[in-house]
Parts: structure tokens; C-alpha cells; sequence
């Protein structure tokens, strides 16, 4: 699938990803790689007036089922079965980038990383890894 095709999917599949406006986006998406943005709104912070930490983690975890979609297509119920995070740093009141590349590729399992930085900086914000479940082929 391309950038377009999973677009399209996730507003078909997962309609409330933007219920009060459009913050996700797909950017590219390559051989086992992906890259999405989340646009900066108020609404994404915690008090001290940084981006919160389970928008990054909600970042993580679709940049990389975006990153196995890509390859395998729409398969609705591929599933996360891990997730750890590491938050390096405070994120600037900006847009946050995300960039997946699948470590493994399985039948069963898909296996990632994902750099998170804000836009325009060159320090990562938060690291994540991830397993995902891909459902046997019926």
C-alpha cells in the first residue's frame, strides 16, 4: 500500500483517529519503513505545556502498524503485542515526526523501532520499540 491507499484505510477503519480534526498524517512510506507527522494543537498537552506522552505513544504505535501495512496491506486485525518507550527529552511546541523501520517481517510477527523527533530538530524526542500479532492468512 502506498501513503494515499493507507490514508484512506485508516479513515475507513479507524474513523474517531480524527474525531475533532485531522492531526495524523502519513508522509511516506517505503521498503519496510514509514514516516508520519502529528500536527501540534493545544490539545495534545500536559500541564507544564509540553506534548504529552500518550501522544507520542499513540504516534509510535501507528507509525508502525502504518510501516507493516505498507508491506503487507489491510490487515485490520494485525495487533500490537509490545510497546516501550523511552522519552528522551521535551518536545518543542511544534509538529512531531515519526520514523519506523521494521526490524523483522514475519508471517506471524513484524517487529520495529521508531525515532520520534519535533520538526526541524535533529534530536530525538522519544525512542520506541514494538511487536506487532499479524493474523494467520485464512
Amino acid at each position: 500500500m502506498n501513503a494515499a491507499e493507507i490514508e484512506a484505510y485508516l479513515d475507513q477503519v479507524f474513523p474517531q483517529l480524527h474525531y475533532g480534526g485531522r492531526t495524523y498524517f502519513v508522509e511516506e512510506v517505503g521498503p519496510l519503513t514509514a514516516r508520519m507527522r502529528c500536527d501540534y494543537h493545544e490539545k495534545l498537552l500536559r500541564p507544564g505545556g509540553t506534548i504529552s506522552g500518550p501522544t507520542m505513544m499513540a504516534l509510535a504505535d501507528l507509525t508502525l502498524y502504518v510501516a507493516i501495512l505498507a508491506q503487507i496491506g489491510p490487515v485490520g486485525l494485525a495487533v500490537t503485542t509490545s510497546l516501550n518507550y523511552n522519552f528522551l527529552r521535551k518536545p518543542r511546541q511544534a509538529a512531531l515526526i515519526a520514523e519506523c523501520q521494521l526490524l523483522k517481517l514475519g508471517k506471524r510477527l513484524a517487529v520495529g523501532e521508531v525515532r520520534m523527533f519535533s520538526a526541524g530538530e535533529s534530536e530525538m524526542v522519544c525512542h520506541a520499540t514494538g511487536t506487532y500479532s499479524i493474523p494467520a492468512k485464512r
